[in-house]
């Protein structure tokens, strides 16, 4: 190669302590190999946008060169980790290999399937505690915990094991569902809730980090298939058949179904997962979890938590429970801000920051973290107030409410699988984000013009873009911060970039309850009239059922103030939308395709292809 070529590749021989680039004889084929891995995805065209790719080592079998620091922190050793033809980790039978994936993807339809369930089933269980005005608590509670956990999980499992972490969540997950299928009351629903995503966070999170351990960059959109098509058939089966069996076995039941899969899966995952996945593959010793800690970020933790926490509870009881004005909203809102402030400048001192702000200033990675971020509030200000709009305004039962999530639901999950397999064709990501990301924009006009008196069937098709759209735009996402990343930033990217769309979700949900329980108490008050105007406001605003009690003349009043509140809720989701879509109109990212090993390019080749 000339002397062009060798400065070139300078860059990819020094990592972020200096290493020397002089190295010895047989470390020249690994010299290649990082040549290679750029030329395949351009690295040299994205060099000023992707400063850190130097860092990777890929080439056509994947493999893998990470550091690894000492015990004093000054010296750096090296070991390679391969992978199969397949794209496998070696050392991994094809039958342990498909034991362990599935046991991960299985996990995902049981999380997602507990998570989704809210969303046409909290209508039956806050009419069940008369508490329909805490419902958006049903979610955000599972969703704080284990938005803030995750990091935690993501860092620990460097040292600990990603073993350890996967089978810790899912029998945790199967105590706290039974938990939730025995509360007696609203509180202890909700705290159970929160455990459930306690125990979550620990799932998702090994779920994801495992597979990014076991299989290749190239074949990744593969296996991401996979797991959207288990990821979108929990989603599906929790939203469209939360209600349905609400109403046919009840809401306990309901819960209850879900602990004899999640003993199983705990079995299956103990004798199959492999206990030396992760960064500790190179570990020279062990560490355990209070050397672990040690190292993480615990006060970013604490305050990101929270952070969230009162952000959300001031949030929720301004203008609902309690005025603006009473003073435990105030105080609310003022520690949410503060302690977002202090988050912020602890997280720049951190040397292993929960919530990395240095990746969240890069571009692209900031641009698509913070795109799928604002993605998820949409998303979920869609699909959290759909059923609502189902059961209030068309009085429907939590049944056929739930039902007709399972249209988009499958839409989610057939485009999530072709956006996997569509990047492992073409290597090509900005299309199908781009692409996503207009199509959640086209779903939020659609439902903020339904006409009183829509077709029922109309109503349903207007849900389905937003649904499309998250199942091109998230895959390929996902797959995109891990091609812009290093090797040994895996597991960090992945948590942050979960983190962030847990907090959309939080947001999601959170944000338009607000809006919808602030516009319903003002339109309740303009519309509702005779002597029992309070009691009937107070009525249904607990239970959306007692709708179907009310004379013809007051059910009409209610039905229009929460048609009303509803598309405000509706057109909110418009603004969000446009900011998602301007965050990756104009952000470039690498082609992953792999070369053909036998095809001689030059460098004007290499650098032609990198941007989509």
């Amino acid at each position: 190669m000339s002397s062009n070529g060798a400065t070139e590749r300078t860059p990819l021989l020094r990592s972020a302590s200096g290493r020397s680039e002089n190295r010895a004889a047989d470390d020249s084929a690994i010299d290649d190999v990082d040549v290679r891995a750029s030329e395949e995805v351009g690295i040299g065209a994205l060099e000023p946008e992707f400063p850190d790719l130097g860092k990777r080592r890929s080439y056509s079998h994947s493999h893998w060169l990470a550091p690894e620091d000492d015990a004093g922190g000054n010296q750096e050793s090296e070991r390679l980790v391969k992978f199969q033809e397949n794209g496998v980790l070696e050392g991994i039978s094809r039958t342990r290999f498909w034991f362990t994936f599935g046991g991960i993807i299985m996990s995902y339809f049981i999380a997602m399937f507990d998570s989704t369930l809210m969303a046409s089933s909290h209508p039956v269980i806050t009419s069940y505690f008369n508490a329909s005005n805490s419902a958006s608590w049903l979610s955000t509670a599972f969703l704080l915990t284990s938005t803030s956990l995750q990091p935690l999980f993501g860092r620990v499992s460097d040292t600990i094991g990603r073993r350890s972490i996967f089978l810790f969540g899912i029998i945790l997950l199967a105590a706290t569902t039974g938990w939730c299928a025995g509360a007696q009351s609203i509180g202890s629903f909700i705290v159970a809730r929160a455990f459930c995503g306690f125990a979550a966070a620990a799932v998702l999170s090994m779920g994801g980090i495992m597979t990014n351990d076991m299989v290749s960059i190239e074949v990744r959109g593969i296996y991401q298939s996979y797991i959207n098509l288990l990821y979108g058939g929990g989603s599906a089966s929790g939203a469209a058949f939360g209600g349905f069996l609400c109403d046919k076995i009840g809401w306990r039941m309901t819960f209850a179904i879900q602990i004899p899969p999640l003993l199983v899966l705990f079995v299956v995952a103990f004798f199959s997962t492999p206990k030396d996945l992760g960064p500790q593959l190179m570990k020279t010793s062990g560490q355990g979890i209070v050397d672990a800690l040690r190292g993480f970020d615990i006060a970013g933790s604490v305050l990101l938590t929270g952070s969230v926490a009162f952000l959300i509870l001031g949030l929720n009881l301004g203008g609902n429970v309690f005025p603006w004005s009473h003073p435990l909203v105030i105080t609310s809102l003022v520690v949410a801000a503060l302690a977002g402030a202090a988050l912020i400048r602890v997280e720049m001192r951190a040397a292993r920051p929960v919530m990395p702000l240095a990746f969240l200033s890069s571009r692209p990675r900031g641009n698509l973290v913070f795109n799928n971020c604002l993605a998820q509030v949409g998303i979920n200000t869609i699909i959290f107030n759909a059923p609502l709009y189902f059961q209030a305004v068309e009085l429907e039962s939590a049944s056929t409410s739930g039902f007709r999530l399972a249209g988009p639901s499958v839409a989610l999950t057939i485009c999530g699988v072709s956006a996997g397999f569509i990047m492992t064709a073409t290597g090509r990501m900005k299309e199908l984000i781009v692409s996503g990301s207009m199509c959640m924009l086209i779903g939020s006009i659609l439902l903020s013009n339904m006409w009183e008196g829509i077709p029922k069937w109309v109503a349903t098709i207007f849900l389905v873009p937003a649904s499309i759209g998250q199942g091109l735009s998230f895959p390929a996402t996902s797959l995109a911060v891990l091609a812009t990343s290093t090797q040994e930033d895996q597991a960090v990217v992945t948590s942050t970039l979960i983190l962030f769309r847990s907090l959309g979700i939080v947001m999601g949900v959170s944000f338009s309850s607000l809006i919808l329980q602030n516009c319903l108490a003002a339109y309740l008050d303009k519309f509702v009239t005779g002597k029992h105007k309070d009691e009937i406001i107070l009525r249904v605003r607990k239970s959306v059922h007692a709708i179907r009690d009310l004379n013809p003349k007051h059910q009409s009043q209610v039905i229009d103030a929460y048609g009303r509140s509803l598309r405000i809720v509706f057109i909110s989701a418009i603004a969000v939308f446009v900011i998602v879509n301007m965050l990756v109109l104009w952000v470039k990212l690498p082609n992953i395709k792999k070369r053909k090993k036998d095809k001689p390019q030059s460098q004007g080749e290499s650098t032609g292809d990198a941007s989509s």
